[in-house]
């Protein structure tokens, strides 16, 4: 397995390591209940270098990323940044990535399960384009720093000053007086927060130095399994789960991200298509009535047996309080109000659709 720069001060904090789309990462530290709180209520320091990076550099960037990409890529200003979805031909999703305007080249960011499949992806749809693709994975730090105080945290040992960031900014950087950073007001928790790209020399003394001046405000180290419930409460996909290669956007509820109008790009023929006769199945929010959590791929059927779909995330949601599920179901079902039965260990346990997301975003915007 692979691991990041970070994975001695990993084991030193005695974290429980775990296998991880082919690398070793902690799945918790302290525990992943109080890691959750600690990122809702003051902050929380992932690594996330097992994340995918890759610059894209030429005079048809701009083009190229508006071949592959199902946002329109051009309403993403110098210094911002926005979420985005590579699709297939026929609409299923290569991977859900973020792209960002740094002026003279875009940077884009992959799952890390996925980096060797999409990097040859986009090689494989760059032909044609002036364009070069530089996969800076390996020598990429990334972390993320989310919660409410993060901004007070980054802010006494980031130049220039990150209040100014706005909510999907980007910009160049310096941490500590002499790290040369990118830092991104962007994240993956539903809360404010900061993602940093550095340089692999730098990832433990950075690492060190947010821990130790948040130390008074409250910061944790926080491991998958926090970063996995912190992403479920506000419906944030992951990729494997809610979308992959036979799941399209609009069933995955991600439609707003498809720019049919930008001009053709791979897979626009066939998402038209979907979208004008509606996706056959939806992804919803379920609460759990009867006493059982339901977990990622436990059937989901109607009150009289017939299956619908399947769960794709399920768990007890710790900041709302109740045991809670995302499922993708037939289209037909998928009604607010509606009772369905998770199928857990074969025995029927009835649900409820509800509204999503199950926790309310708190970005700054």
């Amino acid at each position: 397995m692979k691991r990041t720069p970070l994975y001695d001060r990993h084991t030193e904090m005695s974290a429980k390591m775990v296998e991880f789309g082919g690398w070793e990462m902690p799945v918790q530290y302290s525990g992943i209940l109080e890691e959750h709180n600690a990122t809702r209520t003051a902050a929380g320091l992932f690594d996330i270098s097992h994340m995918g990076q890759v610059n894209v550099h030429g005079r048809d960037a701009l083009a190229f990323l508006q071949h592959i990409a199902t946002q329109d890529v051009a309403t993403i200003g110098l210094g911002f940044a926005n979420y985005a979805l590579m699709c297939y031909p026929d609409g299923g999703i290569v991977d859900d990535i973020f792209i960002y305007n740094l002026a003279d080249y875009y940077l884009v960011v992959v799952n890390a399960s996925n980096t060797d499949k999409d990097v040859a992806w986009m090689q494989q749809h760059a032909v044609g384009f002036d364009v070069q693709l530089d996969n800076i994975s390996p020598d990429t730090t990334m972390l993320a720093l989310q919660g409410p105080k993060a901004e007070t945290i980054l802010a006494r040992v980031a130049q220039p000053n990150v209040a100014d960031l706005p909510f999907h900014g980007v910009m160049r950087g310096m941490l500590l007086g002499h790290i040369p950073t990118i830092i991104a007001r962007t994240g993956y928790t539903g809360e404010d927060g900061f993602e940093l790209f550095l340089s692999n020399d730098y990832a433990a003394t950075v690492w060190d130095a947010l821990l130790e001046e948040g130390h008074a405000d409250g910061i944790r180290p926080i491991g998958l399994g926090a970063r996995d419930s912190l992403r479920f409460e506000p419906k944030l996909a992951l990729y494997g789960h809610e979308i992959h290669e036979a799941i399209n956007p609009y069933e995955a509820g991600l439609g707003w991200v498809v720019k049919l109008d930008k001009g053709p790009f791979i897979g626009s023929d066939a998402l038209r298509a979907i979208k004008a006769t509606g996706p056959q199945r939806k992804l919803v929010g379920l609460e759990m009535i009867g006493r059982g959590i339901a977990r990622g791929g436990y059937p989901v059927a109607t009150v009289d047996g017939d299956q619908v779909g399947e769960v794709t995330t399920g768990m007890p949601a710790p900041t709302v309080g109740k045991n809670l599920a995302l499922a993708l179901v037939r289209a037909d079902v998928a009604k607010l109000g509606n009772e369905l039965d998770v199928l857990i260990r074969g025995k029927p346990i009835r649900a409820r659709i509800i509204k999503t997301p199950f926790y309310q975003t708190r970005y700054k915007k």
